[in-house]
């Protein structure tokens, strides 16, 4: 695997872990609020829910280290479609933002994995 493949996955990996730290345990901070846009008022109505989408983002991120740590591609190409989908449904339902921050670099991420 390329060294360039390591790190776009690697770092699509920390992504994933900043969002789980930020839904899961920071959701009613400041910094977390104007991340997902919410008042102190919906932060406060939808902490679980936030703390169920931030495990299934931390499902993401160790999926993409394990691919890494095991230098298995097809776990990584896996964790990486997963991870395009889901940046394609939250840019289609909740903000187009996600369109930028999530699928293009998995997209960009899965095609240095398959040139490795």
């Amino acid at each position: 695997m390329t060294l360039i493949a390591s790190v776009l996955v690697g770092l699509i990996a920390l992504l994933h872990v900043y969002i789980l730290v930020l839904e899961m345990f920071l959701w009613t901070t400041p910094r977390a609020m104007k991340a997902f846009g919410t008042t102190p008022e919906l932060a406060a109505q939808t902490r679980v829910m936030a703390g169920n989408q931030g495990l299934y983002n931390g499902f993401l991120a160790a999926g993409l280290i394990w691919g890494l740590l095991t230098g298995a591609q097809d776990v990584q190409l896996f964790f990486l479609a997963c991870v395009a989908v889901a940046g394609l449904y939250g840019a289609a339902t909740a903000n187009r933002r996600i369109l930028f921050v999530q699928t293009v670099p998995a997209v960009l991420a899965i095609l240095a994995v398959l040139q490795a």
